[in-house]
């Protein structure tokens, strides 16, 4: 059979697959008020595209041209915008397109710096934070006005940027330094660096805001450093039992080993436990937040690049991008509860905001794997563009 006649046959097969599982569709999701919109979108990096997709009705709702090489997306937790990180040519001038989620079309540009590869929204929704891989900096976006307001000096290749839940932190992994950057949103200016983690390419930043994990890809560590806090008095700090709480300076908690070339981490959201994707082990390893103990590790999948964690705390679904498989990790009890047949290549993953679908974005096979997470089976496969490479869900009422 040639390529072409196989695609058709592949595609004829998962519309009928689709066509068949539509029936029950009632008793397995939401029912949704008629103002209620839900949108998944997918950057395809060598299409230059986004492809948004219909969470309501499981497909395909449109195509969107926006900048050269898309690489990253957020939502605004306050407006009905999605913003996707353009990397451009090599070496050249990065840029955020705004995407109207309300109809759906580019609204907007924003130019920032050189080889932009991550973006992170603060809590209030007004301010991004972009890290410029090619120019050593992190752009300070001001989404109302639509522009650059400043541009921090940080580490060798920054990757990635994570603002913590009290505004008071932003963490920045900079891989080719193997540093840890530590910036004072408000001063806009770095108030501490730890190096010794080589090739840093992930941070997570507990909910309370007082512990940040950088994942040292090109080693087997994560590092854990602990947060600056300012002295309190016992009635603002429960549980401290009349003592006051000194004030802390950044410092350096502990380096955890974990399994080889940890490349991404995954937080619960209780912030109790976060795992760490060990993408040259194949395995997975789970740390305790509290106590920075970590578990043994369990073997996963074939290159294991993403993973994530359901609202409930209770699943871990790891993306292994040299299969066609997400795998399930059953977090309370500790072991593999087995793996998802979805497309080639799975990447980037992300949930429906009622949890009951799993999207799964497969970068060698251009598709989006739609995963019932009650069954743990696959429900469908939408098209994609060239090489899609991230994902983000934006819900909202229309007025």
């Amino acid at each position: 059979m040639n390529s072409s006649k196989a695609t058709v046959a592949r595609m004829a097969v998962f519309s009928l697959l689709a066509l068949t599982l539509t029936g029950c569709r009632p008793h397995d999701f939401p029912q949704y008020p008629p103002n209620y919109r839900e949108y998944a979108y997918v950057t395809n990096g060598d299409s230059g595209t986004v492809s948004v997709l219909d969470v309501v009705n499981v497909r395909v709702d449109r195509e969107l041209a926006v900048g050269q090489n898309p690489v990253a997306v957020a939502v605004s937790p306050t407006r009905n915008e999605v913003y996707v990180v353009n990397s451009g040519a090599a070496g050249g001038q990065g840029s955020i397109s705004v995407i109207n989620a309300e109809n759906n079309t580019v609204s907007g540009a924003i130019t920032v710096h050189r080889q932009p590869v991550s973006i992170e929204i603060d809590p209030t929704g007004e301010l991004a934070y972009v890290a410029n891989s090619g120019s050593n900096t992190i752009s300070v976006v001001d989404l109302k006005a639509r522009r650059e307001i400043a541009a921090i000096g940080a580490g060798e290749e920054p990757v990635a940027a994570r603002i913590s839940a009290d505004g008071k932190t932003l963490a920045v992994a900079n891989r080719k330094a193997g540093s840890v950057s530590l910036i004072d949103p408000a001063a806009r200016r770095v108030r501490q660096v730890f190096e010794g983690c080589p090739g840093a390419s992930d941070a997570v930043i507990l909910p309370d805001s007082s512990k940040v994990f950088v994942a040292c890809s090109g080693g087997h560590q994560i590092m854990a450093i602990a947060l600056a806090r300012a002295a309190s008095g016992p009635d603002k700090i429960p549980g401290l039992k009349g003592e006051a709480q000194p004030a802390q300076p950044d410092r350096l908690e502990a380096l955890l080993d974990v399994g080889q070339a940890p490349l991404r981490l995954a937080l619960k959201p209780d912030g109790g436990e976060l795992f760490s994707v060990n993408s040259l082990s194949n395995s997975i390893s789970e740390v305790i937040n509290n106590t920075d103990d970590v578990s043994s590790a369990t073997m996963i999948g074939d290159y294991p690049v993403g993973g994530l964690v359901s609202p409930d705390n209770s699943m871990l679904f790891v993306a292994n991008l040299r299969s066609q498989y997400v795998t399930v990790y059953a977090i309370d009890e500790g072991k593999r509860m087995g793996s998802i047949h979805v497309g080639d290549g799975p990447s980037a993953l992300a949930l429906s905001s009622s949890g009951l679908l799993l999207f799964a974005v497969d970068s060698r096979s251009n598709d989006v794997a739609v995963v019932r997470t009650g069954t743990l089976s696959l429900f469908t496969l939408l098209s994609a563009g060239r090489a899609p490479n991230a994902i983000a869900v934006k819900a909202f009422k229309l007025p």
